[in-house]
């Protein structure tokens, strides 16, 4: 006896349709399961066996094999004990089922309730694609669930649920559809807190109006960490299709909280210096999204810089670049998104106090030079925006005079962020730092004065041709917070007053500064 039913798999963070076919045949007792199975897959019969003896089921003597199909493509994870179940019971004709147009998702506990599984809202999307009727999921991915619109999700916390509603023995409610609407912005650290730094809070608002990456460079204590944690409070919020890709790519990796339908704020990961490349990247067996991939759509803050191993530093290069990470194995390619802002701080030393007004350093040249050499040029080319945090004052840190909200910025960030929105709606890019050259030469129209000083600073300064775009790009962000369509000189002056640090600290003879 044969039977077949729908499923889907994940790889990376989309998801495919998988056919699951049971067969039962005569012969010696077995139970196989093929298809490319990881060891999850393989666990299946186990749990399956026991969750169908703890229904008042058992195993018919016969030979049992599941195939999942496609059987070129690798399946993991323990999302097919569901579907394995079902279909045994109605190949076996224990159960008459009405299958067909629905689709199953879940693991088993072994007494036959439903464990939660990572990628439903990957799965419930795919799933809506194919054209299939509704999905059946176990119940704590409902909220997940409920972020498809227009199509049937049915949360479910057993599989006795199942059964008696295929058979039309009891009904089984619906996941309540979310409606998503902008959330107000939540309790976060303020950018009043910081005093003085007037010239790195500038540089914080022009980073988070263009999405553009930024680096921090002072000694400790100057407010850097405390700056880069207050950059969420003055984001944009974030819209629909940005709250969905995010949200799969952190359902993915298992890092959704639970009940959550979908994220409501850009995320903020920071992790530690020790972190690998591949906990940086994404990597593993099988593939799993790193901090940059669940950075998408936020922020990634490198506290201490030059202390993350090299190879790590290095292979963000190219997901800069590209917004994408592409992860291959011998086993499998897999691609993740990977559109952050890259927000690094830094000290200028391994003591921390070269170039400190008051204070002497005690690192030799040498110790210096190979300190700041750790950053590669590639990398701080990447680098959109350079600022040095100096020392506060005694009368700044002792003023009561209250500084400017992080609300009072984030509005102008926001309405800088329309701008962009509004130009770029027919480029497919969200803001200015994802500027291709070609849009580049169509949306950043320079006055004869701006375009002089441009030119100045390009051969002054010996700039590449993608410190060249990534000016541009800054400029092109300062003109959108003063509301204005044409780069005149000022904004390329301020943008280039954001570039010039590697030119005080990235020198070959540190000992003459």
């Amino acid at each position: 006896m044969y039977c077949a039913l729908s499923s889907l798999g994940l790889e990376g963070i989309d998801s495919y349709p998988v056919t699951v076919e049971v067969n039962f045949s005569r012969g010696m007792p077995h139970f196989d399961v093929v298809g490319l199975p990881d060891a999850a897959v393989r666990e299946s019969k186990d749990r399956v066996r026991a969750a169908l003896a703890n229904l008042g089921f058992s195993l018919p003597d016969a030979r049992i094999v599941v195939n999942l199909a496609p059987a070129d493509t690798k399946k993991t994870g323990s999302l097919y004990d569901l579907p394995i179940l079902l279909g045994i019971l109605s190949a076996s004709g224990r159960c008459t089922l009405p299958l067909e147009g629905s689709a199953f998702v879940g693991e088993l506990s072994l007494d036959g309730q439903l464990r939660p599984v990572n990628g439903v809202l990957s799965m419930v999307l795919e799933a809506r694609r194919q054209g299939l009727q509704r999905i059946f999921i176990p119940y704590q991915n409902a909220a997940e669930g409920s972020a498809v619109p227009d199509f049937p999700v049915y949360p479910v916390q057993r599989v006795e649920e199942i059964i008696a509603f295929l058979q039309g023995k009891s009904p089984l409610e619906k996941a309540s559809e979310m409606t998503f609407t902008a959330p107000a912005q939540p309790p976060m650290p303020d950018l009043a807190d910081v005093r003085g730094q007037e010239n790195a809070k500038r540089a914080l608002e022009v980073a988070a109006a263009g999405g553009h990456n930024l680096l921090l460079i002072g000694p400790p204590g100057t407010g850097k960490s405390m700056l880069a944690k207050r950059l969420p409070s003055i984001l944009p919020p974030l819209s629909f299709e940005e709250a969905v890709e995010s949200t799969r790519v952190h359902s993915i990796a298992g890092a959704l909280p639970q009940g959550l339908p979908l994220l409501t704020v850009r995320p903020f990961r920071a992790p530690h210096h020790s972190i690998s490349s591949a906990g940086l990247v994404g990597g593993g067996a099988p593939p799993r999204p790193g901090e940059i991939s669940l950075a998408h759509n936020g922020v990634l803050f490198l506290d201490e810089l030059p202390e993350f191993p090299k190879a790590a530093m290095e292979s963000l290069r190219q997901p800069l670049e590209d917004g994408t990470v592409t992860i291959s194995r011998a086993s499998a390619r897999v691609r993740y998104p990977s559109s952050f802002m890259l927000v690094a701080a830094m000290n200028p030393c391994p003591c921390g106090y070269f170039g400190h007004p008051t204070r002497p350093c005690r690192c030799s040249p040498t110790k210096v030079a190979m300190y700041l050499g750790r950053i590669s040029g590639p990398l701080l080319d990447r680098l959109d925006i350079h600022v040095e945090v100096p020392p506060v004052d005694y009368d700044a840190l002792s003023s009561a005079a209250p500084g400017e909200s992080s609300a009072q910025v984030r509005s102008r960030v926001i309405k800088a962020r329309q701008l962009q929105q509004q130009r770029y709606k027919d480029a497919g890019i969200p803001c200015n730092a994802r500027l291709t050259p070609a849009l580049l030469r169509r949306f950043c129209s320079l006055t004869d004065d701006a375009a002089a000083l441009l030119r100045a600073a390009y051969d002054k300064m010996g700039l590449s041709g993608r410190s060249y775009d990534r000016l541009l790009k800054v400029s092109r962000t300062i003109a959108d917070l003063e509301g204005s369509e044409t780069i005149n000189s000022d904004h390329i002056a301020e943008a280039i007053q954001f570039r010039n640090l590697d030119r005080k600290y990235w020198q070959p003879d540190v000992s003459e500064m």
